[in-house]
């Protein structure tokens, strides 16, 4: 059963920041395993009935082709797929928690999906309402952006700010929130995944190919 994320979880991601080594991942692995990485697959359980299996994220940074070395990921997350790239997610940092979902990468021949299923006056009218809902409920909504227009697509229209996006998706940050630590916080969780939950569903369906 999950009972909530220790604060020691917030503890041992605010060090890891300050020492990022293999050495204090030695040291504090414990921590990781229950604190953090045990807590969040309880959390994936208890979830899994209603929006399906979750996976847990490695904990590993992937350095080949990055200039920072740095060995470890200073968050953990949990994520539920719902089609190629795109899905439930749920982090735990130094800060507190992340709760998000939408689309977060696909190929090409998905961004072109996506946008065609935008410029449909239908659909894309469906998405331009659920993202407007999502942000008078107050949640943030991001996504990387092109700076101008996407190819083949005029300035003026009416759902450019969408077309630019090449990726989408809501959340909510929760700084060091006094209910971390309790199974309210998988109330929490729900609760957005299912505000997320229309958009999500769009999101699945236009970048399917």
């Amino acid at each position: 059963m999950f009972s909530g994320f220790p604060v020691s979880a917030l503890d041992f991601y605010e060090d890891l920041e300050a020492d990022n080594s293999k050495a204090f991942w030695a040291a504090h692995k414990a921590v990781y395993d229950d604190c953090v990485r045990g807590p969040m697959l309880a959390l994936l359980g208890e979830l899994e009935d209603e929006f399906g299996p979750g996976k847990v994220f490695r904990p590993y940074r992937d350095v080949r082709f990055s200039k920072d070395k740095i060995p470890y990921k200073t968050h953990q997350g949990g994520y539920v797929a719902t089609g190629q790239g795109v899905g439930f997610y749920v982090e735990i940092n130094a800060a507190g928690l992340r709760i998000a979902g939408g689309f977060y990468h696909g190929s090409s021949a998905q961004l072109a999906a996506f946008r065609s299923a935008i410029d449909d006056e239908r659909r894309g009218t469906e998405l331009d309402k659920i993202v407007r809902r999502m942000k008078r409920a107050g949640y943030e909504i991001g996504g990387e952006q092109l700076k101008t227009r996407p190819r083949g697509y005029s300035a003026d229209h009416p759902r450019i700010e969408l077309l630019r996006h090449k990726a989408l998706h809501a959340g909510r940050t929760d700084v060091s929130p006094p209910w971390l630590d309790s199974a309210r916080t998988l109330d929490e969780v729900r609760s957005s995944w299912r505000a997320f939950r229309p958009l999500v569903q769009w999101l699945s369906s236009a970048t399917a190919t």
